[in-house]
């Protein structure tokens, strides 16, 4: 086997567009779960939302990608308030319950064939990059150190998602520092408690919602970026990721999810890698390369199982702040 070549393709994970995106997507979800109790289940259809949004509004509407971005964290606002307005007043499962569901929904509206004017259908869509690959300052050229070697347009990319990270790391530690804040986590807590003291809980659940939602979409958006956009990524498995990455780092924390993304992917690149080695070395001869792919994504659903079990705080978190999990 090829160590060396493993290793670096677990490491070239880090800076990867699909790791930043997904510890965005992290980022906001735990303003939904780990701040405001909120069970969305819906990660994947915030994201399809944004990636979607700004890729339509360029290559239908033709308009510049500073302003693609902003329709698609718009659409997020939409989305999160056409979800919340029958749901917030309810009960958390219903909730869990409607944002897979509308996920789904809008991923199938995407994948229909009458929409392949402007959705792409199954096949997706491509070259909406082009105008966010002109802005890019840096010189052409593949530069970098061992597994961290791009070319100029994959730095871009870094450099755009690196940045929108740390604002939303940022604007999450400001708002939970917060008067805000604080009613988010007694909501959290006890929302009839709060409600006793005069504070309108669906408002604060809604503008909660919103907030996270608005961060996921920038998940997608930077994702896209770097890729193209398929209906076929935004299937529930990609929420059950993100709410790996997001425990895995800690749910109630500020840097948690940044962490649990990054470990998350690094581990994922790593069994990737290291399995279908050992298929061909004849360590396991009782499946092919095929399924050693999918043995991978058996792994991670035991790792979920046994996190939640073991340690539902995640890497970064703790028991006080989390003991509404139980």
């Amino acid at each position: 086997m090829n160590w060396l070549q493993i290793l670096n393709n677990t490491f070239a994970q880090i800076l990867a567009p699909a790791t930043l995106g997904y510890a965005l997507a992290a980022i906001g979800l735990s303003v939904h779960f780990g701040f405001a109790g909120l069970l969305n289940m819906g990660v994947a259809g915030f994201m399809a939302i944004g990636a979607y949004g700004f890729a339509v509004s360029i290559l239908t509407f033709g308009l510049p990608w500073p302003i693609a971005v902003l329709i698609g964290l718009f659409g997020a606002v939409l989305f999160a308030i056409v979800m919340g307005i029958p749901t917030l007043r309810l009960r958390g499962d219903y909730l869990a319950i409607v944002t897979i569901a509308a996920a789904e929904v809008l991923r199938l509206l995407f994948l229909t064939s009458s929409n392949r004017s402007w959705s792409g259908s199954a096949d997706g869509l491509s070259g909406f990059q082009r105008d966010f690959r002109a802005s890019n300052p840096l010189p052409p050229g593949r530069w970098g150190f061992g597994p961290w070697t791009y070319q100029s347009d994959q730095w871009w990319v870094i450099i755009v998602g690196t940045i929108t990270i740390a604002i939303a790391v940022l604007v999450v530690w400001l708002l939970m520092r917060s008067p805000w804040g604080r009613v988010i986590r007694g909501i959290r807590e006890d929302e009839d408690a709060v409600r006793s003291l005069g504070k309108n809980v669906f408002a604060f659940k809604m503008q909660a919602l919103i907030v996270g939602g608005v961060i996921i979409a920038a998940g997608g958006i930077v994702t896209a970026m770097g890729t193209n956009v398929n209906p076929n990524v935004y299937v529930t498995s990609q929420t059950f990721f993100v709410w790996t990455a997001l425990l895995l780092g800690g749910a109630a924390t500020i840097f948690g999810p940044v962490l649990g993304a990054v470990l998350f992917w690094m581990v994922r690149a790593f069994l990737s890698n290291l399995l279908p080695a050992l298929v061909q070395a004849g360590w396991l001869p009782f499946m092919s390369a095929e399924q050693s792919q999918m043995l991978v994504f058996v792994l991670v659903g035991v790792a979920l199982m046994l996190l939640v079990i073991f340690r539902p705080q995640g890497i970064l978190g703790s028991k006080k702040e989390l003991t509404f999990v139980r």
